[in-house]
């Protein structure tokens, strides 16, 4: 009887790395209450800049900027944030972006 040895392939274990997707960071809207843009006009520069609001959305955003000095408009990407913010600027309202915490 002989002994032989077998070529056998060698079996490795290869561990697949999993990357971990972190979710973008999120930046608040925020419009300041300012005394030179009518309620109406500030109302409907919201519904034109940020499609996703309603009337009532964009009323309670205008009236929470107008009793408290400042109002969330919407919390998103930080893309999105600085393209909001440039358009209720460029329609002369006052707006900045902050990180959402």
């Amino acid at each position: 009887m002989s002994t032989e040895v077998l070529d056998r392939p060698e079996i490795k274990t290869v561990e697949k790395s999993q990357t971990v997707r972190k979710p973008a960071p999120r930046y608040r809207v925020l419009l300041h209450n300012d005394d030179f843009n009518g309620m109406e006009y500030v109302v409907q520069t919201l519904l034109q800049t940020v499609p996703s609001l309603t009337q009532p959305q964009a009323v309670d955003i205008m009236m929470e900027a107008h009793n408290s000095g400042v109002a969330l408009v919407i919390t998103c990407a930080q893309e999105h944030a600085e393209f909001y913010c440039e358009m209720l600027k460029n329609h002369g309202l006052t707006s900045t972006i902050e990180p959402d915490e």
